[in-house]
């Protein structure tokens, strides 16, 4: 009866949900004909430009709210670009229209940027991982070399993480590979999902995963984002060493600072984790030897990452092209790792129909001039433009916080804002890819709630930690990471010239 019970009150739920996601499709819609229809006569403000940033308006709450998946906004936003600016005047000529077919280059414009090719390959070498097991190896691996105290093993959940993230280029795969290792842990341990050990050991590696993508550009996909932005408005490319000099400092400083948090902030039912590594031994037991596939996939790696770490310094191949010749090389029959079949089905096709319209509609923003008027609109009643940078550096990068917190996806925030903050550093005395740059690491500071980003709703999901938890945790790294920020804009960055 009490099971019929709570059927009926799932039901009730998922139709409340049904109901709330149609409410949110109209409202979109309705602030995207608002927005579209407000007087302009176009001389501060393009008519395509009012039209880029209505499309930006219905994306937002389409994004914020999920009322539907992220690829079938992502069509409708290709078909609203498509419309709406093919029926505005020319930017060229104002006493034409744009026309479709011009409009709708635009709106496909972000599928051909090198950064759609290499979140597509990022995907393939994630791919590759979960199909030889190789992340669960390395991470056992690592796991088997710290001790049985529960202090060590939380310091194994850190390293882990950030050793996977220059293996392994997506968060949620990384997620995905340690922490059922850790539930594991706790379970041969005798305590449940809802123990205090495991939200200890589950929230330690999930803040790891998204602290080192800040430190490592090809660790997420938002940080590509940003690469395409500022490769497309400035026509520069920011190496993988460049990116790991800039921002891997940050990283290590809050890895450290996590240890302590966290050892400080969750006490959990025991100090010694009797029979831990008997449990990682067995289970690396069960994974058997190297076997041909997982050493070619290392040895594959290794090259890569070589490579990455030595872009313009000892050879002129970029971080996309060698990644896709790697993966081409992986997917290759009798040498490769797996096959097409076995790769396609672990790839979250999705991911990169949003990343290649997220960039559309960001570079339309840009040549549309909405990102500048939104910036003017946004940040210039604050005279940015006349206060130091430091000052601007803070106020944008509380802004940039706040902002996330509505944001699900990382990636569809970078699309948000990097166009504007490329527009806001236009008007500021600055190396405006050093701003844009230090804004996106702060993208990705998704500590604070288990919906600021994927990674974290996957571990969520185990049930090890409830949101208050997580906030107790997100809360300290967060007021670390914005003091970071300023510290290194006022510091390091300078000194090395990115600011």
């Amino acid at each position: 009866m009490a099971t019929h019970s709570s059927v009926n009150e799932k039901k009730t739920e998922n139709k409340k949900k049904r109901n709330f996601k149609s409410l949110w499709i109209i409202l979109a819609f309705a602030v995207l004909i608002i927005i579209t229809m407000l007087p302009n006569d176009g001389s501060v403000l393009p008519v395509a430009g009012q039209r880029a940033l209505a499309i930006l308006a219905f994306a937002v709450i389409m994004w914020v709210t999920e009322a539907v998946s992220y690829p079938i906004s992502s069509a409708m936003i290709i078909a609203l670009i498509a419309v709406l600016l093919g029926l505005a005047p020319s930017l060229e000529d104002p006493g034409a229209t744009m026309g479709t077919n011009a409009a709708l280059k635009l709106a496909l414009g972000g599928f051909s940027s090198s950064s759609v090719a290499l979140v597509a390959a990022a995907l393939f070498l994630a791919a590759a991982m979960q199909v030889t097991n190789l992340h669960k190896r390395l991470a056992l691996w690592i796991l088997s070399m710290v001790g049985t105290k529960t202090k060590s093993i939380v310091f194994g959940a850190i390293l882990v993480s950030i050793v996977l993230a220059f293996f392994v280029p997506s968060a949620t795969a990384r997620a995905g590979a340690v922490i059922p290792i850790l539930i594991g842990i706790v379970a041969a341990f005798g305590l449940t999902n809802e123990s205090k050990l495991a939200a200890l050991l589950v929230i330690t590696a999930t803040q790891a995963v998204s602290i080192w993508n800040i430190g490592i550009k090809t660790a997420a996909a938002q940080n590509l984002v940003a690469l395409g932005f500022i490769n497309s408005e400035f026509g520069i490319d920011v190496t993988w060493l460049q990116w790991f000099i800039y921002a891997a400092p940050v990283s290590i400083i809050m890895s450290i600072a996590l240890f302590f948090i966290m050892i400080k902030l969750i006490k959990p039912e025991t100090n010694n984790i009797e029979g831990g590594k008997e449990i990682i031994k067995q289970q690396l037991h069960e994974l058997g030897p190297l076997k041909r596939r997982e050493i070619t996939l290392i040895t594959t790696s290794v090259i890569l990452l070589f490579l990455w770490a030595t872009e313009g310094i000892l050879h002129p191949f970029d971080t996309t092209t060698v990644t896709i010749v790697a993966i081409a090389f992986l997917l290759t029959p009798k040498i490769g790792v797996f096959s097409w079949k076995e790769a396609s089905g672990r790839i979250d096709w999705g991911t990169i129909i949003v990343f290649a319209v997220g960039i559309s509609l960001g570079t339309v923003l840009l040549d549309t001039d909405g990102a500048s008027w939104l910036s003017d609109t946004v940040f210039g009643s604050l005279g940015l433009d006349s206060m130091p940078i430091l000052a601007t550096i803070a106020l944008v990068t509380i802004f940039n916080i706040l902002i996330h917190l509505g944001f699900a996806s990382a990636t569809s925030l970078a699309s948000a804002l990097i166009p504007v903050f490329i527009a806001l550093s236009a008007t500021l005395d600055v190396n405006q890819i050093g701003f844009v740059l230090i804004q996106q690491f702060v993208i990705c500071f998704g500590f604070l709630l288990p919906i600021s980003a994927p990674q974290n709703m996957l571990a969520y999901g185990t049930g090890a930690f409830t949101t208050k938890d997580f906030l107790k945790s997100g809360i300290p790294l967060t007021i670390l990471g914005y003091l970071l920020i300023l510290l290194f804009s006022a510091t390091y960055w300078k000194w090395i010239g990115l600011l």
